[in-house]
């Protein structure tokens, strides 16, 4: 059974915690990317940003995306796995808390993240069925 080094996408890129983001929208250009982790100054993880976010909770507000830093994104304990848990965990946790994008951790640093498209590559069509039903079904935050 795969892993969740197996499925994920390495080498994922941190923003700052202090970082604005207009940065982290910048940085998401020019990775191609829609979802980056927020990344303390102790080089841990306290959330992730997506594209969505900036529009939806700072620039629809009438926030200043050049003013407002990742920090301020952050909400709650961030939801993680570990690199070694097998796929079945790697579900679990994406389908109990609709989140389509989760932060792969060794040894307490962020090594990769595993995404809808990671997880189209490793699994059955009649899975994937499965994992999109659980997500989008009744979400009012996606």
């Amino acid at each position: 059974m795969n892993t969740a080094r197996d499925i994920m996408h390495p080498g994922a890129e941190c923003i700052g915690e202090n970082d604005t983001l207009e940065s982290a929208a910048r940085m998401m250009r020019q990775l191609r990317v829609g979802a980056l982790p927020i990344c303390g100054n102790d080089d841990r993880l306290h959330g992730i940003i997506t594209d969505r976010d900036i529009v939806v909770r700072c620039v629809a507000e009438g926030g200043d995306p050049r003013t407002m830093t990742a920090r301020e994104m952050a909400q709650g304990t961030p939801i993680w796995v570990d690199v070694d848990a097998d796929q079945d965990e790697v579900l679990r946790l994406m389908e109990s808390n609709k989140i389509r994008r989760l932060p792969v951790m060794e040894e307490q640093r962020i090594v990769g993240m595993i995404s809808e498209a990671d997880l189209a590559v490793h699994l059955d069509e009649h899975r994937m069925h499965q994992f999109a039903e659980s997500i989008y079904s009744a979400q009012p935050n996606s």
